[in-house]
């Protein structure tokens, strides 16, 4: 099960990145969905559990990603955004089939953003490990490419 929130405190969990790799565009949007998230609840305790594929479980400092930007404020240069893969997906459903998305904030503000259309963005791929949000990865520090 995977659902994907947004929270301003998962932004400030401890994350690690790769240094050196590229990641094509090709593959990472399946790579992404393949991070597998449990939900433990007990009368005492909750806690999300998260397993990231080998390939980005510490972070990789360059990757790339093609995708559709969902705003999360209504202003001109945006700078943080929701990027989904379809544009028939949700981000904000919080249901699996609805697909995987990734919060970005860009380096600069997204220049010339049109509704609609795709872009292809080159950011540092950082995961989520707080236990308290379902929020796996983020992409900091991104430019379009």
């Amino acid at each position: 099960m995977t659902r994907t929130s947004v929270s301003i405190a998962a932004l400030s969990a401890p994350l690690a990145t790769f240094a050196g790799a590229v990641w094509a565009d090709d593959a990472n949007w399946a790579l992404l969905d393949q991070i597998e998230v449990e939900e433990i609840i007990t009368d005492t305790s909750y806690e999300v559990r998260k397993v990231f594929p080998s390939a980005i479980e510490n972070g990789v400092e360059q990757f790339d990603i093609s995708g559709y930007v969902v705003p999360l404020y209504s202003e001109t240069d945006i700078k943080e955004f929701i990027l989904i893969s379809d544009m028939g997906f949700c981000p904000f459903c919080g249901d699996p089939e609805h697909g995987t998305s990734l919060q970005v904030t860009m380096a600069d503000p997204l220049p010339g953003y049109v509704e609609g259309e795709r872009i292809t963005l080159r950011g540092a791929l950082q995961t989520v490990t707080d236990s308290e949000t379902w929020q796996t990865t983020v992409l900091t520090n991104a430019r379009a490419l």
